[in-house]
């Protein structure tokens, strides 16, 4: 494959109810649903309603945001801050302490492997930024269907921010969706999901140790590594049936007893 171009990523200044928060570096499409996500991942906001209106001017490169909650700034910023890891690398106001305190998802639905790994190719094949000109990553909610809706980013946790705002603008009820991803499952990608309460996680990398023990306590399902037919299952919530023969669909949790770091 050929690609043209390459991948694009603009600083974008995100001004809430007059308020700078910051400068992200993101890919410039579907900002409005990255507004979203962002808000709602970091606890800015418990909706969709909490919106009144979203303005990008693209002269200056700024998302404009306002709010009809009670924003306070200095209480955002009195948190301390963690930086994630990896590329499009941000800022979560969320320690792994706070993300504990999120409800456990209850979803009793089960899912084929074979499902997910159809999906997933499914999902390749719709990213369309990636594709062009690589260096992409996307996230992806699979509806109860089977038809899917893709967001692209620069930056994964973008990717899944925007993805979530989605969801958030259409009013999307989590029980019957699955969120998969092209980007490594750590521990702030994992609360982004926790929050609205996604059931299943599936990606095509890996899950870090700390995002598995966080999936666990929180009963959510991950599986990692959905290439052809292979897949790392590091969960046993039961909401994954093993339809795929063979060792490289072989489920491989991390042993229960193993003590892992928390992040305070």
């Amino acid at each position: 494959m050929i690609r043209k171009g390459c991948p694009d990523e603009y600083p974008i200044n995100l001004v809430v109810n007059g308020f700078e928060i910051a400068v992200f570096q993101l890919t410039n499409q579907d900002l409005e649903d990255w507004a979203y996500g962002y808000l709602y991942s970091e606890g800015l906001i418990d909706g969709a309603d909490d919106v009144e209106a979203v303005h990008f001017y693209e002269g200056s490169g700024t998302l404009q945001v306002s709010l009809n909650n009670s924003f306070d700034p200095e209480q955002m910023f009195s948190k301390k801050k963690h930086y994630t890891a990896g590329c499009g690398r941000g800022v979560t106001f969320f320690s792994m302490t706070d993300v504990k305190q999120f409800e456990r998802v209850q979803s009793q639905q089960v899912y084929d492997l074979s499902y997910l790994l159809k999906k997933r190719s499914e999902f390749a094949q719709n990213c369309p930024l990636y594709l062009e000109s690589g260096g992409m990553h996307g996230a992806c909610i699979v509806h109860e269907d089977g038809s899917i809706e893709v967001r692209e980013d620069i930056g994964r946790h973008n990717a899944v921010d925007k993805i979530i705002g989605h969801a958030l603008r259409k009013r999307l009820q989590t029980e019957q969706l699955v969120l998969l991803t092209t980007g490594r499952v750590s521990y702030e990608m994992l609360s982004k999901a926790a929050k609205f309460g996604f059931a299943v996680i599936g990606s095509r990398t890996a899950a870090t140790k700390q995002a598995v023990q966080l999936a666990r306590f929180l009963n959510i399902e991950v599986v990692g590594y959905l290439r052809g037919k292979m897949a790392t299952v590091y969960t046993s919530a039961g909401r994954i049936r093993n339809d795929v023969t063979g060792p490289a669909a072989a489920t491989k949790p991390i042993e229960r007893g193993e003590v892992l770091p928390l992040f305070n």
